[in-house]
């Protein structure tokens, strides 16, 4: 199927072959995307609304200026996605079960964003607000969190995170044992079980 037209509403494509296409300054509004490939795309300038995409591999896509409003990520492989230029006006998406690595997410205004069961390996969260996000079972090997806002975001069944106290806003943040006692980690304190 072709997405040679602007604006599309209430379509649904599944095993679509899309690398390495231009596809900026499109409207999806009301679509589903499954088992899509979209590698290397360009999305820059288009907008997302009420879609759903799952099992879809966006490596290396690229989305400035890109909006996503009730934009839910399911099962999705995200790779080298560098989102700290999307639009953020009325910016709501969750991600869950997705693949996300080698991501940035820096100084973007992404307060109660969900990241549920998602593998974040290597990602950027610096200057970031999340706060009210959700990382419930994500895994986060290798991610970074400086001068960040988690106030009350939930980190419960989390593993792998390294996050500094000193460095970034935890108030009301919510851990589970044992993980949480990685938050001890950058004051060298040693613990014995």
């Amino acid at each position: 199927m072709e997405l040679s037209a602007s604006t599309f509403e209430n379509q649904t494509w599944q095993n679509l072959a899309c690398l390495n296409q231009d596809l900026r300054h499109k409207e999806f509004v009301g679509c589903v995307f499954k088992k899509c490939d979209f590698s290397n795309s360009q999305f820059s300038d288009s907008a997302f609304i009420n879609c759903t995409l799952v099992d879809c591999n966006l490596a290396n896509i690229k989305v400035d200026g890109c909006s996503f409003q009730e934009v839910a990520f399911e099962n999705c492989k995200l790779v080298g996605v560098i989102f700290n230029k999307i639009n953020t006006l009325l910016l709501r998406w969750a991600f869950k079960n997705c693949i996300i690595t080698l991501c940035n997410f820096s100084l973007l205004d992404i307060r109660h964003s969900k990241f549920t069961g998602c593998e974040i390996k290597e990602t950027d969260f610096i200057k970031t607000n999340l706060s009210g996000a959700d990382f419930a079972k994500a895994d986060l090997r290798g991610s970074r969190f400086q001068n960040t806002n988690l106030e009350k975001a939930n980190f419960v069944g989390a593993k792998n995170y390294f996050i500094d106290p000193t460095g970034n806003k935890l108030k009301q943040a919510r851990f589970a044992t044992p993980e949480v006692l990685a938050l001890l980690v950058p004051f060298g304190i040693k613990i014995e079980y």
